[in-house]
């Protein structure tokens, strides 16, 4: 069966340090830090684990001048792009691009006159930052929450060409979007409009989605929507979890629609009584002792005969469980039988393998 890619809508191309984002670029995965920022050692630390997850860009909160300056030694220590989280206070956005950072998440209207704005884009466009205009349900301005009622769609659209009108009238077009909402109908409207009137990249995200599994479910929901209609250059899966989660949880969805593939994708059963060999335990372990690859890897685990052998013969490993051995089959192909209880080390064995070789021929080219 022929399966179209998604199309996505092309928008403009910026760089976040060495990070394309937009311009049909691969849709980069981030995440924030939620550690003390003042607590250089320990956001740092945070900020290579998420790089070491997948993250392609990191956002870090940089509320005060004080924590501006713990951003300069947070910035020297990372290799990953940073984006400063900062609202109000312009002289914290000077500070932070002066130390090199690689986008500054604000919004212009709420820095104050207009001398203060342009000051910030001036600096901006003298280094080549980027900034990132972050729309939020939450905090939307007062005129706006009494003109509408309520949070909606177009109160939304209209602060966000507030702040785009204020950058383009400054002739400033080096920017992103986001446009976020808890409310899965309101973001994923908000979206498709701003996409209709803006050429920058967006940034997606469902914001205070939950906890990870309320959270997990609600994002996949919202963003894959929106990624399924080509919308989205950059995301950001936020939960009420460990930020690692939501790098992992960014991965599956990428990797579910097909827009990006990193590590092992795992096919499996459900399980019922015809499995021959316990399907979720086996799954679990599998997903702990192979999350550290990032090679592109499929890997079939069916535990009986009624799908295992279409499952198997369309991935590079798969089991198709039996009794009293199970069959291995390698690039589609039946290969050899084992027992359960060298199931899960021959099911390793040959995914790793297979990455090794992955990753020598990408060494190779």
């Amino acid at each position: 069966m022929d399966i179209k890619p998604v199309q996505r809508k092309i928008t403009k191309k910026i760089w976040v340090g060495d990070v394309p984002v937009g311009g049909g670029s691969p849709i980069s995965v981030q995440s924030m830090t939620n550690t003390e920022t003042l607590d250089v050692s320990a956001t740092v630390n945070q900020i290579n684990e998420l790089e070491e997850a997948g993250a392609d860009i990191v956002r870090v909160s940089v509320p005060s001048m004080e924590a501006a300056e713990a951003f300069k030694c947070i910035k020297e220590q990372s290799n990953i792009p940073l984006v400063s989280d900062i609202h109000f206070d312009y002289k914290i956005a000077l500070q932070v691009i002066k130390y090199g950072v690689d986008c500054v998440r604000l919004n212009p209207g709420n820095i104050g006159n207009e001398k203060k704005i342009k000051e910030v884009i001036a600096a901006a466009s003298d280094l080549d930052v980027p900034i990132r205009i972050g729309v939020n349900a939450g905090s939307l301005e007062k005129d706006l929450q009494k003109k509408y009622g309520e949070p909606n769609a177009d109160a939304l659209v209209e602060s966000a060409m507030r702040h785009v009108n204020i950058l383009l009238d400054n002739n400033y077009d080096n920017f992103k979007l986001s446009i976020k909402s808890s409310d899965i109908f309101m973001a994923i409207e908000s979206y498709e409009k701003i996409s209709e009137l803006i050429e920058q990249p967006l940034h997606l995200g469902i914001t205070e989605s939950g906890s990870l599994k309320t959270g997990t479910v609600k994002s996949s929901i919202g963003l894959g929507s929106l990624l399924m209609q080509g919308i989205g250059d950059t995301i950001r899966v936020s939960l009420a979890s460990d930020p690692v989660d939501e790098v992992n949880v960014a991965w599956e969805m990428l990797k579910s629609l097909k827009i990006r593939s990193r590590g092992v994708k795992i096919v499996a059963c459900p399980s019922c009584s015809r499995q021959n060999f316990q399907v979720i335990k086996t799954v679990n372990n599998l997903e702990n002792n192979l999350s550290h690859l990032k090679e592109e890897v499929t890997l079939a685990v069916i535990g009986c005969y009624v799908n295992g052998p279409g499952e198997s013969k369309v991935a590079d490993v798969g089991v198709t469980g039996a009794s009293p051995k199970h069959l291995i089959y390698l690039n589609g192909k039946p290969a050899y039988k084992v027992e359960t209880n060298e199931l899960e080390n021959a099911l390793i064995k040959e995914v790793t393998k297979i990455a090794e070789q992955k990753r020598n021929t990408i060494l190779k080219q």
